[in-house]
């Protein structure tokens, strides 16, 4: 091996043991990402995984899936696109086709794609995650049910809720009875479900009690000031204004806003959508300046950031 090729070799293995293993919902693991990511990029640059033993390729794969799932973290979506798709390329050359981890990598590009605005793309992809899985871990394991998440979602987009429906309920199922009934995959799940319900025209009063029980779910387990905690608030706010209730939404919807802020600073998508979102409740409410001021400020996140979708 060249000198040249065990640098490399040594760098690969020493990002991946540096690099934090969990990156969505992790943010107090995104500073570390942000250090290392021009380090896995370079390193990647310079890598034929043609030519890597089948170790060092899922090495090269994991960091690569990894990043992208941080720069998808960030908004960054396009940027995290052709990572996202050399990982998977990797993953199909050095592992079966039928495996759980191919299946993870389909499921997280579909998972980008959508985010992308792109629901017609990440269909494939997620209904192919979610065959393997099937075949694989068997109808009612956890994972399955991620998969079943995903996928409704991308159908729901595609504007198909009675097909996402069925995807929903059954995710749920089996992650209450896998996990218990106070786990955040349940609170995703319900979540989702209410999501497709509304799509099908059921009433808020019908849909808010699940929107209730995922954002209690996840306050939780995972403290009042997670990201995934402003999305529960920000969804719940919007069943109140839904229900004729913009005094109630203003709180929840200002907390997300707070939340996403430190989470993600102020030119983060997630910041528009809760921009916009306020925008609306103060409309209602009168404060027409206020409202103002919030529209013009998402447009000029969506601005400086084309591309990205318009997040759900």
């Amino acid at each position: 091996m060249t000198e040249n090729a065990t640098g490399l070799v040594s760098a690969l293995a020493l990002l991946r043991a540096d690099a934090p293993e969990r990156v969505y919902g992790q943010p107090a693991d995104w500073p570390r990402w942000a250090a290392l990511l021009p380090h896995v990029l370079a390193a990647a640059s310079h890598t034929d995984e043609e030519l890597l033993p089948e170790d060092l390729a899922g090495t090269c794969s994991w960091l690569l899936d990894r990043a992208g799932t941080y720069l998808q973290t960030q908004g960054r979506y396009r940027e995290a696109l052709p990572l996202m798709r050399r990982a998977l390329a990797i993953t199909e050359r050095i592992h079966d086709p039928d495996s759980l981890e191919v299946s993870r990598h389909l499921n997280n590009l579909a998972l980008l794609l959508r985010e992308l605005g792109e629901p017609a793309a990440a269909r494939s992809p997620a209904e192919r995650a979610l065959a393997i899985a099937e075949r694989v871990a068997g109808p009612d394991d956890p994972d399955v049910a991620i998969r079943l998440s995903n996928l409704a979602l991308v159908l729901r987009e595609l504007a198909e809720p009675a097909a996402a429906r069925p995807l929903a309920e059954r995710a749920l199922a089996i992650d209450e009875a896998a996990l218990g009934p106070d786990h955040p995959n349940v609170a995703a799940d319900l979540d989702i479900l209410a999501a497709v319900l509304r799509d099908l025209g059921s009433g808020l009063a019908e849909v808010r009690p699940l929107v209730e029980r995922a954002l209690a779910i996840d306050e939780q387990a995972l403290g009042p000031d997670h990201p995934t905690v402003a999305i529960r608030l920000h969804n719940l706010a919007t069943v109140l204004q839904g229900l004729g209730d913009p005094a109630a939404a203003r709180p929840l919807v200002e907390r997300a806003l707070a939340i996403d802020e430190r989470a993600y600073g102020l030119d983060h998508p997630e910041v528009a959508i809760d921009l916009t979102s306020l925008a609306g409740v103060l409309w209602e409410l009168g404060e027409d300046g206020a409202a103002a001021t919030c529209t013009a400020r998402a447009a000029a996140i969506r601005a400086a950031r084309p591309g990205t979708g318009d997040g759900t």
